[in-house]
């Protein structure tokens, strides 16, 4: 938009192009879900639409999240589009990837102006299969994934360099998954949650040390969705809608040999292209999926210590592969929506070591 003296066009709420969010749905983090994933995504969609009382025909465009190296079976995407709705014909798009990227796409999409109303879902069973076998393989298939090394193997290793960097310990990682699981309590969704001790944390053994089992996040199955609008069609569906003004990805190598792991960089630059310390940050919701991952990223953010960090619990307290991301970016939504917060920022994460880093921004109407 034309730069201009008025402050009030700098509101996106006042943009009759301005994206926002006006419906939620999650479902909880199953440790197991025993019915297909396409019943955790109906969940999500039937709640969504009868919130906002809309009809699958008025969804104009539907995209998901998913990966099917999960579930083990080839284009199990397929099958969930039967959960978002697959009559009337619908005009879908899918990525091989967290929810969160799927909004991306949503957003870019509704911004060309021909539609008003888009479905996002993200959607996951990891039970079925040994994520720690199945992720190496998206890695440098010469050089990192003959190796063996999975995510959490590499965690292990970045924690390390932020201990012997002197910009963590033991002991403040640990405090991560303790004030995580007390947050969790409030949280109906989380699959883990309860006051726990820092010291009897740091008496548990260790998995890929620095990292104990609690500093991993237990994954999950599980689904999230939301329902974008834009501009006058959001204000008619949602008594308070919640804009997204940017979103910015970045990605750094894959190999982390040629990275600094104790920083972030991606998501410092991703910080200032969505303009993050323009104003207050009331919450931040991050993919923490190893406990040390939240110290990088609150460094990398520069976020205050008046700003509310994984007040749902994180994935720490519940991982359901593939809606992580975007259940991010819902908790801050909700609770911008529900007046408790004006701005906030919903991180996803996806690759080893925080290798890939999407940050969407958010405002009420404030």
């Amino acid at each position: 938009m034309p730069a201009n003296d008025d402050p009030a066009n700098d509101d996106p709420a006042n943009d009759d192009n301005a994206i926002a969010i006006i419906g939620t749905a999650q479902t909880p983090a199953h440790a197991r879900f025993d019915a297909p994933e396409v019943v955790l995504i109906m969940h999500c969609v039937n709640q969504l639409l009868g919130d906002a009382g809309l009809e699958r025909a008025d969804v104009d465009f539907t995209i998901a999240g998913s990966c099917d190296y999960l579930s083990g079976m080839p284009f199990a995407f397929v099958s969930n589009v039967d959960g978002m709705g697959a009559w009337p014909p619908v005009y879908e798009s899918h990525v091989e990837m967290d929810g969160a990227w799927a909004l991306f796409e949503a957003w870019c999409r509704l911004q060309i102006g021909d539609i008003d109303v888009a479905m996002v879902v993200g959607s996951g069973k990891s039970s079925p299969c040994d994520g720690r076998k199945v992720f190496p393989l998206q890695a440098d298939p010469y050089v990192v994934a003959p190796l063996g090394l999975d995510p959490d193997a590499l965690a292990g290793i970045q924690a390390r360099s932020l201990i012997d960097a002197g910009r963590a310990s033991e002991e403040s990682i640990a405090e991560v998954v303790a004030r995580s699981r007390a947050a969790a309590v409030a949280n109906p969704n989380a699959q883990v949650s309860g006051a726990v001790e820092v010291a009897d944390l740091l008496t548990a053994p260790y998995d890929m040390a620095p990292l104990r089992a609690h500093d991993v996040s237990p994954k999950a199955d599980g689904a999230a969705a939301l329902l974008l609008a834009r501009g006058d069609r959001a204000r008619e569906l949602c008594e308070r809608p919640v804009w997204i003004p940017e979103i910015d990805h970045r990605i750094e190598s894959h190999h982390a040999g040629l990275r600094d792991l104790t920083d972030s960089v991606s998501t410092r630059t991703a910080a200032a292209g969505i303009g993050l310390a323009d104003g207050t940050v009331d919450v931040a919701e991050l993919h923490v999926t190893h406990a040390h991952e939240e110290l990088i990223l609150r460094e990398a953010l520069a976020l205050g210590p008046d700003t509310a960090v994984n007040p749902s619990g994180g994935p720490l307290c519940g991982d359901p592969v593939m809606a992580t991301g975007l259940a991010r970016i819902i908790e801050v939504a909700d609770r911008i929506a529900a007046g408790d917060a004006s701005r906030g920022v919903g991180h996803a994460a996806s690759g080893a070591a925080l290798q890939q880093n999407l940050l969407c921004l958010m405002e009420g109407d404030g």
